[in-house]
């Protein structure tokens, strides 16, 4: 990802920064929802379950918009804007285990008929504020 050197440290696991992910309705109006993130350098990767409204959004309208800020100074933020380039059941169980590890210190709790996925963007823009 091409984030600048001085907002790099908000994409580090232990920032504990949190994600503002903006999707598209199905009537074209927009939704936003603070979530948990992770990147594997290249993509901004999304957990959800099956059947919620981002993981709906998500399907239809793979263009996305993410603000990523710092938990110590909401005014000091990246900006992404980007594409939906892949939806993964595979590992996702394993991926939000590790997210609660990170942002609460406790193991994730199954929902019993619950099936997660992980959603990788690709990033096509993006904008660090307050550096």
């Amino acid at each position: 990802m091409n984030v600048p050197e001085t907002s790099r440290d908000l994409l580090l696991p232990e920032t504990r920064s949190f994600a503002f992910l903006a999707t598209i309705m199905p009537d074209g109006s927009p939704q936003l929802t603070v979530t948990w993130f992770d990147t594997d350098g290249t993509h901004i990767l999304i957990n959800t379950a099956e059947g919620r409204v981002k993981d709906q959004n998500l399907q239809e309208h793979p263009d996305v918009a993410v603000c990523i800020s710092d938990p110590d100074d909401f005014y000091r933020y990246i900006q992404i804007r980007g594409k939906v380039v892949d939806r993964m059941l595979e590992g996702a169980d394993e991926h939000i285990d590790m997210l609660s590890h990170r942002y609460c210190d406790t193991p994730w709790e199954p929902t019993p008929g619950q099936v997660r996925v992980i959603y990788k963007i690709l990033p096509e823009h993006i904008f660090a504020q307050g550096d």
